[in-house]
């Protein structure tokens, strides 16, 4: 094996690199290190539970809706029709939350499932962290919002 690649490789195997670069990039990342960005705000948060929260909204409602096309009731397709208007309200939303993400530089990087928790690791920026959400406020926020996006569409109705 070639002498350049003994010890740390990484370094010596590069004919590009020079010393300075070298000294340059280590302390750029030394920098990175010690200076965390701040926390996200409280609307950021809300950002990330909307990322998580909307998706199972989603699916419940298409649920929902190949459910009412194949019930007995008899106004089971005005059911399905606003059960599809739902559905494709919370996935606007859900696209303006990614977006929306996307520009603030907020990522969801790990999501672990476990029986009665939702465990998020997130990065803000250069600040990493995690959230932990329970099954029962899953249950009770999804419960909220869904009821808020019901009255909305009664609302439109209500105006036709």
């Amino acid at each position: 094996m070639s002498k350049k690649l003994e010890n740390n490789g990484l370094w010596e195997s590069s004919r590009m690199m020079l010393p300075q670069h070298r000294e340059a990039l280590l302390s750029r990342h030394h920098d990175r290190r010690g200076v965390r960005s701040d926390p996200p705000k409280r609307e950021d948060m809300e950002l990330i539970r909307d990322y998580i929260l909307l998706p199972i909204m989603h699916t419940l409602v298409i649920k929902k809706v190949s459910e009412a096309k194949v019930s007995t009731e008899t106004l089971k397709s005005l059911y399905a029709m606003a059960a599809q208007v739902l559905a494709a309200n919370i996935y606007k939303d859900l696209s303006k939350v990614k977006q929306e993400m996307m520009e603030k530089e907020i990522r969801v990087v790990n999501e672990e499932k476990h029986e009665d928790v939702l465990k998020l690791h997130y990065a803000y920026h250069d600040f990493e962290d995690r959230l932990i959400i329970t099954k029962e406020y899953m249950k009770a926020e999804i419960s909220k919002r869904l009821a808020r996006y019901t009255d909305s569409l009664i609302i439109k109705l209500s105006r036709l």
